[in-house]
This record gives C-alpha cells, sequence and structure tokens, in this order.
C-alpha cells in the first residue's frame, strides 16, 4: 500500500508554517507544525547542457583565480562532487565544485529540510542562491525522489523563463544547488506591495505570457509543474520573471507538437475563384504547429497542490493530468488582477467546497475586459476535458483574442512593467553577520558512489552551448516518478519567512 503524506503550508501573519502527518491513505486531522522552504532560487539566460561529475575527490583547502575562472586547488577533495567541465563567463569555476568556493553573505530563506543564501564567488564579483538541503531530513521525511525529480529538470531545463541552476553537488551530510540570484525576489512580494494587492490588465498580461511560455516547455520536455503561484514565481533584476521549486512536478511522457492542416471555408474558395487567385494561397498557410500534452504512463490520485490553487479533479480524486497547470494558471490570473483567489474560504474545507461548487464572480469596479473574463472562465472549468488547454495545451490558449497584443516570439525583448529598485548587491555593508548554524559545512570525505548513498548521481554542471559533453547521459538520470511512491502533498498559500 503506498504511503501518504500531507503537507499543509499556510500564510500567517507573515510567517510560514508546514503542516505533515504520515498516513495510510485519506487526509489526517492531525499534523505537526513545521516552518516552509523559502524558494529565493534563481534565473538565467544561458541555454546551456549538463554532464554528470567524474568519481568524487576531497575539499581543496582554499581557491585560486587563474584566467579569469576559479580553480579549486589543495587537499581532501573527496568530499566533493567533481566535475571535469570547462568554466563558463557565467559560472567561471574550473574543477571540483564544493561549498568551500563560496562566501555565504544572507540568509535568503529557511525551511524544514533546508536553506537558501545568497553568496559570493571567492576572487570574483559573481553572486548565486544557494540551497542547501539536509540529507537526514530528505530521507526521514521521504523526499528523496522529489528532489532527484527537482534537479532532473533544473538539470535538462533551459529557458529563459524557468530557473537556471548552474551545478549541483553533494558533500557527507548535505545536497547542494547553485543557482542565479534573483535579484527581484519573489512574485509573491511584488504583488503584496501593489496598490490593492494586484496588477493593472497590461500588466498581468504580459506576465502570464512569460508564465504561458515556461508551462509550454515544461509540457513539452514532459514534465507537469502542480504547483504554480506567485510564492513560486521569481523575478529578475531587468524584471523578467521565471518559475521555480520543482519538487512537486510530475514525470510523464513528452508528446511531439502536431501539425494540423486548416480546412479551407467554401465562401474562401469561392472568393478564390472570382478573383483568379485559386492557385495562389500558399499551403503552409493552412498548416499549423500545435502542441500535444504529455500522456503519464499511469493515472495518478495524488493529492498535490496548493490550497487555492488546487483543481477539482485532484480534490475529488477523480486521477488528474496535465490539465491541472491550466486551472492553477487561471488561478494565478484572477489572483493578479484582483488580488485574491476566486475560490478562497475561511477554512480549508470551505475552500475545497467553493472549489468544487462555487461560482467565479468579478468585482465590476475593476473593469476587466471581456476578453480577460472569457479566459479564466475557460481555464477554469471543472470539467478538465472541456478545459482551454486540454486538447492542444498552451497553443489553444496563446491564440486566444485577450493575448492577442502578444508578440510571444519577442517578448523577452520586451520591457517589463515593474522593474526592481535594488540596492547593490555587492555592498556587503547591509549583510547582518549569520549565525553560526549558517557558516556550518561538511569536510569529511565521503564516497559519493557508495550503494548505501540515496543521492548518488546527483551531481551536475551546465556547460556551454554546442559543447560535445554537455548531454546527460540516461544512466546519470534519477528515477523517474513513476518509480516513487505516490504522495499526498497539500501547501496552501503561503509567504515565506526570510
Amino acid at each position: 500500500m503506498p504511503v501518504y503524506a500531507l503537507v499543509v503550508v499556510r500564510r500567517v501573519r507573515s510567517r510560514t508554517l508546514k503542516l505533515s502527518e504520515q498516513m495510510p491513505g485519506g487526509l489526517g486531522e492531525n499534523v505537526s507544525s513545521l516552518t516552509t522552504e523559502a524558494r529565493n532560487l534563481s534565473l538565467t539566460e544561458v541555454d546551456a547542457q549538463t554532464k554528470r561529475s567524474p568519481s568524487p575527490a576531497a575539499p581543496p583547502s582554499h581557491s585560486v583565480e587563474e584566467n579569469g575562472a576559479v580553480v579549486s586547488t589543495g587537499k581532501n577533495q573527496n568530499v566533493l562532487a567533481a566535475s571535469a567541465a570547462q568554466p563558463t563567463p557565467e559560472f567561471p569555476v574550473s574543477g571540483p565544485i564544493g561549498p568551500h568556493l563560496f562566501q555565504k553573505l544572507k540568509l535568503l530563506g529557511k525551511g524544514d529540510v533546508g536553506r537558501v543564501y545568497l553568496v559570493l564567488l571567492k576572487g570574483t564579483t559573481k553572486l548565486y542562491a544557494m540551497k542547501v538541503l539536509t540529507k537526514e531530513e530528505m530521507i526521514a521525511r521521504n523526499k528523496v525522489k522529489r528532489v532527484l525529480t527537482e534537479r532532473e529538470i533544473l538539470a535538462t531545463a533551459h529557458h529563459p523563463f524557468i530557473v537556471t541552476m548552474y551545478a549541483s553537488f553533494q558533500t557527507k551530510d548535505r545536497l547542494y544547488f547553485i543557482m542565479e540570484y534573483c535579484a527581484g525576489g519573489e512574485f509573491f512580494r511584488v504583488l503584496q506591495r501593489q496598490p490593492n494587492k494586484r496588477l493593472p490588465e497590461d500588466a498581468v498580461r504580459f506576465y502570464a505570457a512569460e508564465v504561458l511560455l515556461a508551462l509550454e516547455y515544461l509540457h513539452h520536455m514532459g514534465f507537469i509543474y502542480r504547483d504554480l503561484k506567485p510564492e513560486n514565481i521569481l523575478m529578475r533584476a531587468d524584471g523578467h520573471i521565471a518559475l521555480t521549486d520543482f519538487d512537486l512536478s510530475k514525470q510523464a511522457h513528452p508528446v511531439s507538437p502536431r501539425v494540423i492542416k486548416h480546412q479551407i471555408s467554401f465562401l474562401d474558395r469561392m472568393k478564390g475563384a472570382i478573383s483568379g487567385n485559386r492557385g495562389s494561397r500558399s499551403n503552409l498557410k493552412d498548416l499549423e504547429i500545435v502542441d500535444s500534452e504529455p500522456v503519464l504512463p499511469y493515472a495518478t490520485n495524488s493529492f498535490v497542490g496548493t490550497e487555492e490553487y488546487i483543481a477539482p479533479e485532484v480534490i475529488q480524486g477523480v486521477g488528474h493530468t496535465s490539465d491541472v497547470d491550466w486551472w492553477t494558471f487561471g488561478i494565478l490570473l484572477y489572483e493578479m488582477l484582483t488580488g485574491t483567489t476566486p475560490f478562497k474560504g475561511s477554512y480549508q474545507d470551505e475552500t475545497f467546497n467553493n472549489i468544487v461548487h462555487g461560482n467565479i464572480r468579478f468585482d465590476e469596479s475593476l473593469h476587466l475586459s471581456p476578453e480577460c473574463k472569457n479566459l479564466i472562465k475557460r481555464l477554469l472549468k471543472r470539467d478538465a476535458s472541456k478545459r482551454l488547454g486540454h486538447e492542444n495545451g498552451a497553443s489553444d490558449i496563446k491564440r486566444h483574442p485577450w493575448f492577442r497584443k502578444i508578440d510571444f516570439n519577442l517578448i523577452r525583448n520586451e520591457t517589463p512593467p515593474i522593474i526592481p529598485k535594488l540596492r547593490d548587491p555587492l555592498d556587503f555593508s547591509q549583510y547582518p553577520p549569520l549565525k553560526d548554524k549558517d557558516l556550518q559545512d561538511d569536510v569529511e570525505p565521503f564516497d559519493e558512489n557508495s550503494p548505501a548513498n540515496p543521492f548518488k548521481n546527483f551531481a551536475s554542471r551546465k556547460l556551454e552551448r554546442g559543447s560535445s559533453s554537455a548531454a546527460l547521459s540516461t544512466a546519470d538520470r534519477p528515477a523517474t516518478a513513476a518509480q516513487d511512491e505516490e504522495t499526498r502533498v497539500l501547501s496552501t498559500k503561503s509567504e515565506p519567512e526570510v
């Protein structure tokens, strides 16, 4: 019988509470309090690929700068997940990678299994976000496969609106993700600072388009996100956004896009015959490439998502597919536009009842366009088979009239509606001293490839585009979600503790 875990994160007076309990099926009523993990990871636009690190070596006693790259030197290198990758401008590290190469500047967030730090690569002015997870906690909470799935997505994703991981490695007791620092912080906090916690419709359309492209890419790669919410969106220094936090994602079978041929109407054929241009119409104009949604190899009834964003089919336990991402996309649009979610209740059961049975209401004082309301209603169809995006994925949503003003091909070159005002991150006077426990890192040697280590093959490294050694081999890929136990995970709207 599969083991189920319930995880609830609640937004309470600017603090984050996480409740969890192990139970054999069903949702329990008694859960223990835990703090949630801040997800202040990062984004880069580097299109690179990954490679498994060779056998481990030990942490160097120090590092030096050589030809613009940080080079590891010294003894005791068995602690490191070594990498033969060459340095890149974005991550100028040559040789083994370990925590000794980074100076911790600030605690960005903390959770039940790890912490996120702003770090400086020693010998450079490069800043990164370093996510540190405790192996003991990951194993105790049955999160091994979840962290490997997240590492798999980050190691293989190359998209401007998905957070990029430069490297991952492990020590005896900890797992490390090295990400680009996203200086604008969580999009949730950006929304909280807006008047009435909402954005103008044109601004919402811009950010929705970037999120839509990220979801389209994930589905194309065969991943179902399952936890879209403002807390899992980061804003970069230039104002563009990126998705992060993939530990609830599900791996499915990717399906190649399809080419469909549009039928020419009788009226158009008559017009062509009258004008004498019957054969002038290009055949290419009749063709369109549309997305195909990923297919799960088996039905999943996992209770996964965020309380106010969770899809009705998840609550009802009838099995869910990638359609859940389009439901959460609709909830995100509503929250950005109104400052709240459409089905929020006073308590969890009321919220779930509203999701399954409640009606969508719009505040008429907001003067939302008819196209906007229509899009949200079509995304929030309770029957997943009738939900916009069910048939052709993001292609259907991108064709909706509300996105008519958006050029999806050029949006990366557009100026975002909000440019964060930032203090120079290299002004170290703004960072208070870290506590002793935040300065602790492993130095003991260990055998990364030991059969007893459940995190084998965790190490990865981004390489430059076009590198012949950039591909992540099949043998290096972690176990897929299909091999994991079914998990019930429910995380409600939460404000991370920073």
